[in-house]
Parts: structure tokens; sequence; C-alpha cells
């Protein structure tokens, strides 16, 4: 079981933004667990909090573009490339203007200044979802697409065809992650030059130089258009290179532009919210195929854990029968919810309760149809919850077990009697003084039922 990771202390960098030209300062700060990647605008009132989520993309001309309630971020996918290459979970990213640095160009300055701040293994399990089947999203328009296969690790190769005789056809591959740092991170964001031209009559990559972009020369330059880069860029003589790159810029490798464009992959797919244990292959990629394809994978993710039912042989000789519940629970019936318990781990409990129509809460809960009541659902959870709360102390029975929260109730279907219901109750957060923080969910007939966030606390009876 992997750990999520953040950052051990906060830490600045000052660059300027590519499109604004501002200059913008960019503080990482450690996150709790389950923050995931979240942007926060100290320059505006209330600092308002911009999360690292498909669903909040909105332009993707020029790189990715997130807003939420009108707060807008701009170009984060490098940053968030750099966080995943350094192995990280939850990390608060501070700015006080909306557009990112652009640095050089790549994800570098980033992970140079990520592996100084550390990184600390936090208390909770990261979330990772397996890819079982090949997923896959088309762009008609361009031809681009992205898929994604099962496999051992996460992978991602980038295929591109720029169509042009300076660049032609490249690839690039990463066979784990642990190889963004010496392989992909440096590689620099570029333009062809026929893009330079329309940036600049537009007004656009005002903070661009020739340190921060690569620039592929993809036809002749006129006098004029010479004349016009030296202004934008501030440069006595520009000249072009045999290998077709503007100003005498060294590649760092044959396939950077390749290499680099496999970068924005991994930012991007950040936007998912969650790992992802599979192959990537993306052909010709671009920001749009790459956050629509983001976006697909959070839908169907989300969709996946709402309706995923843990599979259990119910028939294999149980960890605790009704018997060595009693022992622990000070509950009793007909108060007394949970029938049997299947697994437990230090971290998790799964129980079982056979809804029959014996149960006393149908007599009086629509007796003509009769339906288990959502709070008797909610305190089973927290029954289930209790045993492994308990079972954290030698003598359990000695003990009694209190609510003091209950978050996020949600009722997804009717139970009623004949079904069997599934409890599954894991800590967000380690028991500490007797405090159990979980999150518990109820299934039957292969569907989620209910799901609630749960606080409760054990207090040795007086």
């Amino acid at each position: 079981m992997v750990k999520q990771k953040t950052i051990n202390n906060e830490i600045s960098l000052t660059g300027v933004g590519l499109h604004t030209g501002n200059e913008v300062t960019i503080t990482f700060k450690p996150a709790p667990i389950n923050n995931g990647f979240s942007f926060v605008r100290v320059d505006l009132e209330g600092s308002p909090i911009i999360e690292a989520d498909a669903n909040y993309v909105v332009n993707t001309q020029r790189g990715t573009n997130l807003e939420k309630l009108g707060v807008k971020i701009q170009t984060p996918e490098h940053v968030l490339a750099a966080l995943v290459g350094c192995d990280l979970d939850n990390v608060i990213i501070e700015l006080n203007a909306s557009e990112l640095p652009i640095m050089d160009g790549s994800s570098k300055y980033f992970v140079q200044a990520i592996e100084k701040a550390g990184v600390a293994e936090q208390e909770a399990e990261r979330n990772v979802y397996v890819v079982k089947e090949v997923i896959s999203y088309i762009d008609e328009a361009t031809g681009s697409e992205i898929i994604v296969m099962p496999s051992d690790d996460y992978q991602v190769t980038a295929m591109v065809d720029f169509g042009t005789k300076v660049l032609g056809t490249q690839n690039a591959s990463m066979k784990n992650i642990s190889q963004f740092k010496d392989e992909i991170a440096d590689c620099r964001t570029f333009s062809f030059l026929h893009e330079l031209e329309t940036l600049l009559e537009n007004g656009l990559i005002k903070g661009g130089d020739l340190n921060n972009a690569i620039v592929y020369v993809d036809k002749e330059i006129s006098t004029e258009t010479m004349d016009r880069l030296k202004i934008a860029f501030g440069k006595d003589k520009i000249s072009v290179t045999p290998n077709g790159v503007l100003d005498n810029l060294t590649l760092l490798y044959p396939n950077e532009a390749a290499r680099h464009k496999l970068l924005d992959v991994i930012g991007d797919l950040s936007l998912i919210g969650t790992r992802i244990k599979g192959k990537v292959i993306a052909n010709k990629p671009g920001h749009f195929v790459n956050t629509q394809f983001a976006k697909k994978m959070s839908k169907l993710i989300k969709a996946e854990q709402r309706n995923h039912v843990p599979v259990y042989d119910l028939n294999k000789e149980p960890l605790m029968d009704i018997h060595k519940i009693m022992s622990i629970l000070p509950h009793r019936p007909p108060f007394l919810f949970v029938d049997r318990i299947i697994e437990m781990t230090d971290s998790s409990v799964v129980g079982l309760k056979n809804v029959t129509m014996n149960e006393t809460f149908f007599v009086g809960h629509f007796p003509g149809a009769p339906v288990m009541p959502g709070v008797i659902i909610v305190e089973a959870m927290a029954q289930t919850g209790g045993i492994l709360i308990l079972s954290s102390v030698p003598d359990p029975e000695n003990y009694l077990t209190f609510f003091m929260k209950i978050d996020n109730v949600k009722f997804k279907q009717k139970v009623l009697p004949g079904d069997t219901l599934i409890f599954k109750c894991d800590l967000i957060t380690p028991i500490r003084r007797g405090i159990c923080h979980m999150q518990a969910h109820a299934y039957a007939n292969g569907k989620l039922v209910a799901e609630a966030e749960l606080m409760a606390q054990i207090a040795k009876i007086q």
C-alpha cells in the first residue's frame, strides 16, 4: 500500500507569465491528506481556491486554463507535471497572479524547488485507479487520440507528427514516473515561427523570450519579420541554426519537442484528480484532447467509485459472529444492527446485516411498504466502525462509543426486507486518543445504498 505524500516545507519561486508578461510569485505549501493539488489566488479578496480539476477547464488555447466562480488559473500544466513527477499527492500552490511563471518553459525549476522543500509521507493510503480495459478519446477535428490500457505502472507515450520538415514525426516514452526528473522535466515548450508571428500580432507571449521557448523555423524569414523578432525579444541579432531552431538555442534532446508534449500530457492528466495505474498512449496530443480525456476519465472514475460494490464470499466463516460482536459492542437487540464481521485490518472493517421482516422498526416505518430507516443504516455503519475502534483497546467491554460528528450523509437506494447489507468503513485519519474518523459505505443488491463521513470517540465506562 503506497502512502500519500506532500512536501516538508513551503518554498517560493518568482518568474513571469508567458502570455501576460506579469511577474508572479508561486509558493508551494504542504497540504493535508486527500487535498490533492489546489491553487490559491492570494492576490484576490478571500484568497479563493481553485482545485486542479478537469471540470474547471474553460480554455486550452496556448495552454490549459482553469476557472472557478470567475477566478482564473492560467497555464498550470508544467507545475502540475512537476508535482506528479515528484510523486506527490497533496500540495497547495499559492499565486499572486492568474498565470503561473513560465521559467525556462519546462518543469525543471519547479522540480528543483520541490526537491529542496523535501517530500513527506502521510498516513493515508494513496487512491489509485487501476485501468482494467482500454479507454479512449478521439478529437475528430484534428485526429488526435489518447488511450489508456492496463499496465503494471503509470506509463506515458507521446507520438507527435507536426507535418513540417524541420520537426517531422517524433516519439517519446516514460515507462515509470521515476524517469520524469531526469528525462522529461527539463524539456522546454516550443513554437513554430508562423505561430509566433500570429501570437505577437495578437499581443500574446508578452513574457516570452528565447530562453523559455524553442522556436522552430518552418518558413523563410523575411527581413521585416526578422526586424520584428529582434524588437519583440530585445535582441540585436537573431539567426537560424542548421537544425532549424531560432537564435542558436541548443536542443537538450533530438526529440525534445515530443518529450515536452509528454510533459504536458502528465500535467493535464493530473486534472483527473486520481492517480492512474495504466499505460497512456497519446497520438498528436494537445491541451484540448488532453483535458477532454481527463474529463472523461474523471467522470468514469467517479461513476465507478459511486457504484463499485466490494465482492465478499458470504459463505466463508466470518471473522466475528454475533457472539463475538456482542463481546465487543455494548449494543443488544433490538438495537444491534451488525450480524457478522467479514474482514478487518488496522484501517478498515467490513460488516454484514441480514435485513428481515421481523425487524422492530418495520412495525411502524411504512407498515404497508416497509423501508429500512436511513438513520438505522447510519447507526449500523457506525456500529461496524465501532468494532474497529473498540478493537484498538485491550478491554473493549469497558468502553462505550459516542458520535462526535456525522457529515456528507447520502442515501442512494431503498433497503427492504430480504436485503443483505454490507458495511465498509475506512479510516480517514489514524485512530488517536480514542477518536475514530472514517468514511462509511453501505451496499445492497450490487448497489451503493448509503454513505457518510463519521467521527466517534470511545470513553471508558465510569
